[in-house]
């Protein structure tokens, strides 16, 4: 059985995701922030394990203009970081 990890994802705008713990191998971490006719915004997101994968959510993005009413979309795809240890935390040994 894989050892678990935790994936962590920095996304251009200062936004941080940690996936985790888990033991599958993902690669890419996307996100679709859609901004609605009607003002505010709906957020997509999920990983993959390959960057052309993610890259094919951008699709997915395009037909949801119409269908869903959006008015504008931004679409982002950032490389996930691999940690032992989830991020923020430090381990202690009791002393």
């Amino acid at each position: 059985m894989a050892k678990k990890h935790y994936l962590t994802a920095t996304l251009p705008d200062g936004y941080i995701k940690t996936i985790g713990p888990t033991p599958v191998e993902f690669s890419h971490y996307w996100r679709i922030v859609a901004h609605l006719s009607k003002g505010g915004t709906e957020i997509f997101w999920g990983h993959t394990k390959s960057l052309a994968e993610a890259k094919k959510k951008r699709n997915a993005a395009i037909e949801a203009v119409d269908r869903r009413g959006w008015k504008a979309y931004d679409f982002d795809v950032v490389e996930l970081v691999k940690t032992f240890e989830q991020p923020g935390r430090t381990m202690s040994n009791g002393n």
